[in-house]
């Protein structure tokens, strides 16, 4: 594996993750527990989104060239980098009324307490799957961009994985209000970022 791929396999981890920081140090901050066998559910669901929407991906590039492979990639990873960016500022634009009507993974990414459902404050594994879902939107994008533009996929899928288990863990241990407040929206405008960074990376030669 080349270090151009390598670091677009770990870019794309990161990127795909970054929203697990802000929502585990919300928990964090609630003291609302997640034990690590739910975080491994919570890994596992990510690791398996990348894999399936990589392996499409791979099949799309059967009868594409790899110039349009790649371009498809690229129009792909940036058009959800600059949705994930759009989030804090669409929230704090949308109306009261229209937020009561979202769905409930929206109002899970919003309000990540929403996922502990029966207020025991510790997210069991029913609670988990939810969670998981919720989280793994972003690695649909990364795995399907990895398989178009002939990434690793088995190795894709890993890092996204290895990161969902480290960012939600690390970052509910170590929750802080001040920090939930601020890291919540900066992780989700980051994610955004990087996103839009990789695809471009893709474009350049080497």
């Amino acid at each position: 594996m080349h270090l151009t791929g390598l670091t677009s396999i770990i870019a794309i981890g990161i990127a795909s993750n970054l929203d697990n920081a802000g929502v585990g140090i919300a928990y964090g901050v609630r003291r609302i527990r997640i034990p690590w066998p739910q975080n491994l559910v919570i890994a596992i669901i990510s690791f398996v989104a990348t894999l399936i929407a990589g392996l499409f991906g791979s099949a799309v590039t059967t009868w594409l060239s790899p110039l349009v492979a790649n371009l498809i990639g690229t129009v792909v990873i940036v058009c959800v980098g600059v949705w994930v960016l759009m989030q804090p500022f669409i929230a704090r634009r949308a109306p009261k009324r229209k937020q009561k009507n979202s769905s409930f993974i929206t109002d899970i990414l919003r309000n990540p307490e929403a996922a502990d459902r029966n207020n025991n404050q510790a997210i069991g594994f029913g609670e988990a799957i939810v969670l998981g879902v919720a989280l793994a939107m972003n690695a649909l994008a990364g795995g399907f961009d990895a398989g178009i533009t002939k990434l690793d996929v088995l190795w894709t899928s890993v890092s996204v994985g290895a990161f969902s288990f480290a960012l939600l863990g690390l970052a509910a241990f170590s929750g802080r209000r001040y920090a939930a407040e601020t890291l919540g929206e900066k992780a989700t405008i980051a994610a955004g970022i990087l996103l839009i960074l990789v695809g471009i990376h893709q474009l350049v030669p080497g």
